[in-house]
């Protein structure tokens, strides 16, 4: 004999609460591992799920070219600040789309909003705490012709959505 249930009030809404975390981790696949890092100085710290295999973009575009930029890119739901908002400070230019936050006390950029993907995180891999990165791929993308390029490529674009 099967017998339904008639789920009411707040213990239906802890199940859909329930249903809606679970469903939200579905997309991290097995494959994924949390990842762990910081600024410099240590005041600015962050966890980042995604793939201990990272493709790591290296734009030559004028500002990622001045600092350095490689970067992978994650989903926002991917990501959590855990200490450090107090201590980040913010620089845009053209478009603003983009936001290139560093921590204001040691000037390191361990994370920002890239103007590809708004609804994600750039992460710089060199700002990850040892032990859970298994490989680094590299791949050049020609930020100068930056329009015409993020036409074409769709694996960018892509990166960011869950």
């Amino acid at each position: 004999m099967i017998q339904h249930v008639r789920w009411e009030g707040h213990a239906y809404r802890r199940w859909q609460n329930w249903q809606t975390r679970r469903d939200s981790t579905v997309g991290l696949g097995m494959d994924h591992v949390k990842h762990t890092g910081a600024c410099h100085c240590g005041a600015v710290r962050f966890e980042v799920w995604n793939s201990p295999d990272l493709l790591v973009f290296d734009c030559d575009c004028s500002i990622c070219t001045k600092k350095q930029n490689h970067h992978f890119i994650v989903p926002k739901k991917q990501f959590t600040l855990l200490q450090g908002w107090d201590h980040l400070t913010t620089y845009t230019f053209n478009t603003h789309a983009a936001k290139h936050t560093f921590c204001r006390i040691c000037g390191v950029q361990s994370f920002y909003t890239p103007r590809s993907n708004p609804d994600g995180y750039g992460i710089a891999p060199h700002c990850l705490d040892p032990g859970t990165v298994r490989s680094v791929t590299v791949e050049k993308f020609c930020g100068k012709k930056w329009e015409e390029n993020m036409q074409s490529h769709q694996t960018i674009k892509g990166m960011s959505k869950p």
